[in-house]
């Protein structure tokens, strides 16, 4: 059997600079009284499988079980990675992703307690800062992304961007000190540009 890899490589693309990353104030706050325990790539196939459950207003998703298996794959080969939520021993929300060098593409992130995917994507910010990368591609604009900064760029800027951010050699640090974690985190939230 023949088997393709569709690609997509549209006009526009949806980033999130990680340099213009803004945290709406009422987040802030959440973030900041820290009411979960953040892993990272605790618990991979729990996030994928979250992210793939069909939801009453959303019957079916993209994250099949073939894809499932392909992500486990790259996360085997720490390739994908995982920012995760938990409270009282139990998955509340999170995030997964592909890192290749410089650049970070989220795939899909899911929330069963409020606010806790977009509390993923500031920890994901602070960790890709810290690990020197320059791109977080999002593929798409959404309303949820796009009060953290999310923009559409051309294809064109977008293949810069890519370009230059696979001649970096950043990392995706699973085990660092608290302390260093603590402080990208401090700093996210410090310097965000807007007051909303």
């Amino acid at each position: 059997m023949n088997q393709k890899v569709f690609w997509v490589d549209p006009k526009v693309r949806g980033i999130l600079p990680l340099d213009h990353f803004h945290v709406p104030r009422s987040l802030k706050k959440k973030v900041r009284n820290n009411p979960f325990k953040m892993r990272y790539d605790y618990d991979f196939d729990s996030v994928i499988r979250a992210c793939a459950k069909a939801e009453p207003d959303r019957k079916e998703t993209w994250i099949n079980d073939e894809i499932i298996s392909l992500y486990t794959e790259l996360f085997f080969m720490r390739c994908a990675h995982t920012v995760e939520c938990w409270r009282a021993g139990k998955l509340v929300g999170g995030l997964y992703g592909i890192s290749i060098k410089g650049a970070f593409f989220g795939e899909s992130m899911f929330s069963l307690e409020r606010d806790t995917s977009k509390i993923a994507l500031v920890h994901l910010v602070a960790r890709l800062t810290l690990g020197g990368f320059i791109l977080l591609d999002t593929q798409f604009v959404t309303d949820h992304l796009e009060q953290f900064g999310a923009v559409e760029v051309s294809r064109n800027e977008y293949h810069k961007r890519l370009s230059d951010a696979l001649n970096i050699n950043a990392r995706f640090h699973c085990e660092i000190p608290r302390d260093r974690d603590r402080e990208a985190l401090r700093r996210i939230l410090q310097s965000s540009t807007h007051t909303s």
